[in-house]
């Protein structure tokens, strides 16, 4: 038993301070939207029933290309380990392109809300609608961020024989590669359980 605990204490002082802000990050994330999914439910099931809720199209659209971009961001760190570096930057930009449609279609979600009566200032577990996707937005958001930063430094590095060879082999890019990847998942999975949420709590 002490052995295994000294081998997981060993990992977290091998890891790189990046990965130890993300995972750190990512669990912070989980226990806002557990919290906040817990007080979503609590808020009250029938406050809603004259109102004739029902998903917005915009959200049923967004989960499936949230989902097109988890496969999508999956293929980058194929392509990395293939040495294919346009392929990388292909898989980053569709999973970029994916997210920014998905935030857009956030959007007109929450128009879709308003027109059916629930807006912000209304009843409790309307407002966490709202709430709950919009915090979701904007961790995606940190995330499409990164996913620029990376797509320049890609662009440049891809011109330069010498600067192209050093990034394949950079273990520090292999890591970051996955760490955006590990990030983006994780967004992936809390949409679909806040979408299910949405789904069975009406």
């Amino acid at each position: 038993m002490q052995k295994s605990s000294g081998t997981w204490f060993q990992k977290i002082e091998n890891m790189h301070p990046y990965q130890t802000l993300m995972y750190l990050g990512m669990f912070g994330s989980g226990l806002i939207f557990t919290f906040m999914t817990l007080a979503f439910l609590l808020s009250g099931v029938g406050n809603m029933d004259g109102i004739g809720f029902r998903m917005p199209k915009a959200f049923i659209g967004s989960t499936f290309i949230l989902l097109i971009s988890g496969y999508s961001v999956s293929k980058m760190m194929l392509h990395f380990r293939e040495e294919e570096i346009s392929k990388l930057k292909n898989s980053l930009l569709a999973t970029f392109l994916s997210g920014l449609l998905f935030t857009v279609l956030q959007f007109i979600g929450w128009k879709e809300l308003t027109a059916m009566g629930i807006d912000f200032t209304g009843l409790p577990r309307g407002s966490f609608l709202y709430v709950l996707s919009g915090i979701h937005v904007f961790h995606l958001l940190v995330a499409m961020v990164f996913a620029l930063i990376m797509l320049v430094q890609y662009s440049r590095k891809e011109k330069d024989q010498i600067q192209h060879l050093i990034l394949l082999t950079n273990p520090f890019e292999k890591m970051r590669i996955h760490l955006f990847t590990t990030y983006w998942h994780f967004m992936d999975l809390i949409w679909i359980v806040l979408f299910f949420t949405f789904v069975l709590a009406f």
